[in-house]
């Protein structure tokens, strides 16, 4: 579940091991790439913490941050 505090956007994700993890955040990238609009993320072994805010609009939380999560849940689910 993302949760929404101090101008961002933010949700951990786990996995069995870093491959999983590493195609997710591939996965992430292509779809953040397209959007033009990239996360803050950092990855150890098998986690993902991706943080989300809109750097442009003065690092708050926007409907385009909101729609990249929807995104990330779906691939999320699909895995």
């Amino acid at each position: 579940m993302w949760t929404e505090q101090n101008n961002k956007l933010s949700r951990s994700f786990e996995f069995s091991n870093f491959i999983e993890a590493w195609g997710f955040m591939n996965q992430v990238a292509l779809i953040a790439e397209k959007m033009n609009h990239h996360p803050n993320w950092s990855n150890v072994y098998n986690q993902v913490v991706i943080d989300l805010n809109t750097h442009d609009a003065g690092g708050i939380v926007t409907e385009q941050d909101r729609v990249l999560a929807k995104a990330i849940d779906d691939i999320f689910k699909s895995l």
